[in-house]
């Protein structure tokens, strides 16, 4: 599913025009990545926990001239789904 299908999906399911599932989608999702940037976690009881870790700097190996390159630290994001969504894709 892409993003106009998940508002149609939206839209539908709500029973609001296109444009405001829309608009409520892109609010959404600049909310969670404010909030990943500022360092918090986002929650959604029974769906899914979306958080950011710290990877630290490292040493790594290039593939192609087998030279070792320092890694700088980096930030990643993760997503961990609920037990509800477990079930529902296992069944």
């Amino acid at each position: 599913m892409n993003k106009s299908e998940l508002v149609n999906a939206m839209a539908d399911s709500a029973e609001m025009s296109k444009a405001d599932a829309g608009r409520a989608l892109d609010a959404i999702t600049a909310s969670i990545t404010e909030a990943l940037k500022s360092g918090d976690s986002v929650s959604l009881t029974g769906f899914a926990t979306i958080k950011t870790s710290e990877r630290a700097a490292r040493s790594g190996r290039n593939p192609q001239t087998g030279k070792t390159i320092q890694i700088p630290a980096s930030k990643s994001v993760g997503m961990s789904f609920g037990k509800t969504v477990k079930e529902m894709v296992n069944s």
